[in-house]
Parts: C-alpha cells; structure tokens; sequence
C-alpha cells in the first residue's frame, strides 16, 4: 500500500449523505438511536446511582453526543488534529466511564470509536485509533478470549467494509457530477454551433442580397443625378426590387432548413437551373436524404456559383452534376464561359472564400478555377 493511500482521506462525497438511499438513511437513524439508548439504558439501569451521579452521568452521554457530532463534522471538512481530539475526547469519557463503573457506556463508545475511525479517517490515523479503541473493548469486555477477539475482529472488518462502501458511493457521485458538467458543456457547445449555423446562414443571404441591391440603387442614384433617361432609372430599381425579391425567397428557404423543412436537394438544383438560361444538373449515385449542414453547403455552392456565372459569364451555359458515393456527396459547377454580366462589381458578399470556409467546417474541401473554355467549381462534403 502507497504513502498516499495511509495518508489520503475519504471524499467529501463519501463522507457526506448525498447519494444515500432513503432505506440506508433510515436504518443509519436506526442505528445511531440504538446506540444512544444503549448508553441511556448503561447510565440508569444501575440501582445504585444516585441523584447527581446519574445527572453527571447524562452529561456525560451529551457530551459524548456532541463531541460525536463534531467528529462527523471535523472529518468531512478533513481536518486531521480536529477529528483526532474528537476522538480522544470520547475515549476518555470511555475511560471516565468505566473507572465509575458505567461499563455498557464504556463499550459502546469503544466500539463505535474503532469502526468510526477506520470509516472516517486516512488510514494512516484511523489504524491506531481502532486498535487503541478495540484493544480497550477487548480488555473489559467480560465474554471469553475467543469471542471478544472475534467480535473486535468483526468490528474492524465492518469499519474497513463502510469506508470501502462510502469511497465507491463517492466516486459514483463525483463520475455522476462529471457526466453531468460533460452533458450541460456539450449542450452549451450544440447551442454555440447552432449560433454560428444561424449566423452563417444570415450572413449568406443577406450579404450576398444586400450587396447587389446597394449597386443597383446606386446606380439609380447616380442616373437620377444625371438626370439620365426614366427607363435606364427604373431598369435599376426593378433590378434592386428582384434582388430584394430573390433575398426574401432566400431567407425562406434558410428559416425552413433551420427548422429542419428543406424540400429534397435535386428538386432544389432543379427549380435553381430553370431559372437560369441554358444550365442543366444530372444527379448520379444512389439518391440519399443528407445531414442539415452537408445539404445546405450544397445548396449554397450551387447558388454561389450561378450567380458568379452570372456575373461574370453572362450567357454561357452551365453544367451541374451532383453526384453520391459511399462517403461524399460532390457538387460540380461548369461554365462554358461568357461575357461579364452587369452585376460583375456586386461585391463578393458570400463568394469562394465563404463557400471553401463551408466546407472545411464540415471537413469537406471546394476547388475553383477557371478551364481552357470556363470556370468550374467542385465541392466535396463527407456525409
């Protein structure tokens, strides 16, 4: 046995109440009031005590009451020389008690120090307190050798079989405190992730909306201040208007896949190609519903990267194909390439950037370049 295992003290959790079944407590009650009546019925059972004898021989149960209280008190907070002369108060009420000839009083104090101390105390203290307290129990107890040596010998197996028992309550309740910080720090972790999840989407939609609305009114502003032609003034406002329009459905689709409503993927890619001349999308592999996160980067992409080709390649044709494997999902984007569309200064609201960040959240990668004819995107997630 380890120094430290002499010197180590039980838990608090092992020496406190918590985790005790209601039936444990009771019988606990049960035998502490056993032991209180013993001592009562060993102080005035005897004839021969008189009127003060007997009201100083109640003191002395009291105060072997309270010491006892202090004792349970001193040892939970771990406190060595405390508990140690809790002790050698009763085992000198003990001694007080069996030189006046309450020897049922003695006894019980004697046995109740011994497995006490080995419940209570580091072991390193608790051995000699238990022998001290057992040897004393053995030398007045009136029974023969064989069983007072039997009956200390159960005493100290039953004080060492608590303190076992109380030590794996202990850590019963210290592995329930752990499970139960682990469970309120992952909730608080799924709470932040669902934060940042919102916040992407927000931020996705809106930065990416707002941004052509302000080139258009712009525009509008600079044409009103030019005074140029009514036509070219509303083109930009009904272009600004569509924008807003288009932000709006988006935002809609963004609040239903955070409840959880996404309408199925290829019937998103396909509503996203019909409104935009001369592109197509294929689906190969074996169709599969994906995680929330994995099918709204998807979405994204592809909403990205039409309205790059857009921009930039007004007029080319594109090709979508989503394909399923065993482990991914793939997105690729094909442009024949084309000429710059008017919404070529927009800004990159979302752009590259944030769909490759997208992707690595998800531990996924997107590669984008331009070919020999166009451009291309490809977006890899793990599902």
């Amino acid at each position: 046995m380890t120094e430290n295992a002499w010197t180590r003290w039980p838990s608090r959790e092992a020496l406190g109440s918590e985790g005790i079944a209601r039936i444990r407590r009771l019988i606990g009650w049960a035998v502490r009031m056993l032991a209180l009546g013993m001592l009562l019925w060993g102080t005035f059972s005897q004839n021969r005590v008189g009127i003060w004898p007997g009201i100083l021989a109640g003191a002395g149960v009291l105060l072997a009451g309270a010491v006892s209280w202090a004792f349970f008190r001193t040892t939970y907070q771990h406190r060595l020389v405390p508990s140690l002369a809790c002790v050698s108060v009763l085992l000198a009420i003990a001694v007080a008690a069996q030189a006046t000839g309450f020897r049922v009083v003695a006894l019980v104090i004697w046995c109740g120090c011994g497995i006490t101390a080995l419940e209570r105390l580091p072991l390193g203290a608790a051995l000699p307190v238990t022998s001290v307290a057992l040897a004393s129990f053995s030398a007045f107890n009136n029974d023969v050798w064989l069983t007072t040596a039997a009956t200390a010998a159960g005493m100290a197996l039953a004080g060492y079989v608590l303190r076992l028992d109380a030590e794996a309550r202990g850590s019963a309740q210290r592995l329930l405190a752990q499970e139960r910080a682990a469970r309120a720090a992952e909730a608080e972790s799924a709470a932040l992730a669902e934060r940042a999840r919102i916040a992407r989407e927000i931020h996705d939609v809106l930065a990416h909306s707002l941004s052509a609305q302000l080139v258009h009114l712009e525009a509008a502003r600079l044409l009103i201040e030019r005074e140029a032609d009514r036509q070219q003034i509303l083109e930009r406002v009904v272009a600004a208007r569509g924008m807003a329009r288009d932000g709006l459905t988006e935002t809609r689709q963004a609040l239903s896949a955070l409840r959880g409503e996404l309408t199925p993927l290829e019937d998103f890619l396909a509503e996203l190609v019909s409104e935009a001349a001369g592109a197509e999308v294929t689906v190969t592999g074996e169709r599969r519903p994906l995680p929330a996160e994995a099918s709204q980067a998807v979405r994204r992409v592809a909403q990205e990267a039409l309205t790059n080709v857009r921009k930039h390649a007004q007029g080319a044709k594109v090709q979508l194909r989503l394909d399923y494997s065993d482990h991914q999902v793939m997105l690729n984007v094909r442009d024949s390439g084309g000429r710059p569309g008017e919404l070529t200064g927009a800004g990159g609201g979302y752009g590259l950037l944030g769909m490759r960040e997208r992707a690595e959240l998800l531990g996924g990668s997107l590669d984008a370049g331009p070919e020999e004819e166009g451009f291309v995107v490809t977006l890899k997630v793990p599902v």
